[in-house]
């Protein structure tokens, strides 16, 4: 694909005022200042946003609360609400190819990841969504209550949707997670106000139109773009929002949960990941390298659960390290329009520059680095996809988070080393165990420290499985049934007859 192929409603979209979605409308634009959004694979402006003003948040806020207590959603049939958000599932395919381009000319990913999953598994996760709209359901007890003498009752409770919700998404899957934050509010019938991030806002601002179109009222499904991190703390802050929604650094998670305690506010964190891959004697090379080309460069690195910390066992240590490296310079870089590229751009100048910052203390901590040639992209946020060997225990790029096409590999002796070396980390999002030893994977899987542990495979989300981690990587899970119910509250009703 080529960029003459961009087709005429992406660019209709691109160059029309952009502001922020509130009640049902995007805001008029007039006197506002604005900030450019940029394509990851140029450097260059694709478009701008208006900046979003604390005025537009308590708005946004305000016109979310007053959805909820008028019942315009909640006060829907279930079965309804359900055809709301099956519609919409639909619309995001109708526009598939025009979300898709939006995703990759904003974010930088590959078209493929744009089509298959900012598109097709979002669709496919919203489905799965609304069918929950139809089976949220309380209890009924037997209850033994003793007074007055002889007196009967009936005990049940009912699940109630929270109120308003702020859903704050970041940059690397903009679409995608803005549906795992906001779908499952929506679905419980509470409204919603979505932050995504300043750098990525034109997905979420085309899905609140769908939602309108897709039957679910004006008012419900509110959007703030051009928003910095000092509005999201407001956001946080404001006394009508009744649930966060994050996923982010830990260090803001941290700031946001503080936050929403002030107010009694529940919130879920989904947070950073420094994930372990172990790699035990029995793998096949090319098994291997596959696993790790998979799990550790979907996106350019940019997953919170992909895999950066390779660990693989001695036998094979010098095999998988050549392979890998061989793999890794040879991948294709360019354009994420491009169909045939590999690895593209990163998502921001600020995210390029943090990266490269990554690679060269990895360097002055002594460990060898090798990188792919990125010599013909002087243009746009591309960095080198790396393999670091030779890191010591305790070396920068072991501990901190890089988010990027970067990768460290580490041998072991035995299971046991293997299983400390991938828990000596803060963090605790995902893992995942390379082996075709049924004991292997009975033993090990128990003793790794991590929300998600895949057996063979890394990196792959249902929307049955619920995701969320442990340690400093997040409270809360997405997906499956309880990431609706976490929208709801329990009332229990006592009734004397």
């Amino acid at each position: 694909m080529s960029s003459h192929s961009i087709l005429a409603n992406v660019e209709t979209f691109l160059k029309q005022p952009l502001a922020s979605f509130i009640d049902g409308k995007m805001k008029e634009s007039t006197g506002q200042p604005t900030m450019d959004v940029f394509n990851p694979a140029t450097g260059e402006p694709l478009t701008q946003v208006n900046i979003c003003q604390i005025e537009d948040l308590n708005q946004a806020v305000e016109n979310a609360h007053a959805a909820f207590v008028d019942q315009r959603w909640s006060g829907m049939r279930p079965a309804d609400r359900e055809k709301a958000l099956y519609k919409l599932s639909e619309l995001l395919l109708k526009h598939g190819e025009t979300l898709a381009q939006l995703e990759t000319l904003n974010q930088g990913k590959s078209i493929h990841i744009s089509r298959a999953v900012e598109v097709q598994s979002t669709a496919e996760y919203i489905r799965y969504i609304a069918g929950w709209v139809t089976k949220i359901t309380g209890d009924t007890f037997d209850v033994s209550i003793a007074v007055p003498p002889g007196a009967k009752y009936t005990a049940y409770t009912k699940k109630e949707p929270l109120g308003v919700v702020a859903a704050i998404a970041p940059w690397n899957f903009p679409l995608a997670i803005a549906a795992w934050k906001s779908i499952p509010a929506l679905a419980a019938g509470c409204s919603v106000v979505l932050k995504p991030a300043h750098e990525t806002p034109l997905t979420a601002l085309y899905l609140a139109q769908l939602a309108l179109e897709a039957g679910i009222p004006a008012g419900v499904f509110n959007v703030l773009v051009g928003a910095d991190g000092a509005i999201g703390q407001k956001l946080v802050e404001h006394p009508l929002i009744r649930k966060v929604t994050f996923t982010g650094s830990t260090a803001v998670g941290k700031l946001v949960g503080k936050a929403a305690v002030e107010h009694m506010a529940h919130f879920s964190l989904e947070l950073g990941g420094k994930n372990p891959m172990i790699i035990m004697d029995d793998v096949d090379v090319p098994t291997a390298v596959g696993g790790i080309m998979m799990g550790a460069f979907l996106n350019s690195g940019q997953v919170c659960a992909a895999a950066s910390r390779i660990y693989i066992h001695e036998k094979n240590y010098a095999a998988i390290k050549d392979a890998v490296i061989g793999a890794v310079k040879g991948l294709v870089i360019g354009s994420g329009l491009d169909e045939k590229v590999q690895i593209h751009p990163v998502t921001s100048l600020k995210q390029k520059e943090s990266i490269l910052c990554h690679i060269q203390t990895a360097k002055n901590e002594g460990a060898e680095v090798h990188s792919a040639d990125i010599s013909n992209h002087t243009h746009g946020f591309f960095v080198p996809p790396t393999v670091v060997t030779d890191a010591k225990t305790g070396n920068s790029i072991l501990k901190q988070e890089v988010f990027g096409p970067v990768i460290t590999l580490v041998s072991f002796k035995d299971a046991d080393e293997a299983i400390a070396l991938a828990n000596d980390s803060e963090y605790g999002l995902a893992a995942s165990l390379w082996t075709n030893n049924l004991n292997n994977t009975m033993n090990m899987v128990p003793k790794i420290q991590a929300g998600t542990v895949w057996v063979n495979s890394h990196v792959p989300l249902d929307p049955a499985m619920p995701f969320g981690g442990v340690k400093q990587s997040g409270i809360g899970r997405e997906f499956g049934k309880t990431s609706v119910e976490s929208f709801t509250e329990t009332k229990t009703v006592c009734i004397a007859h």
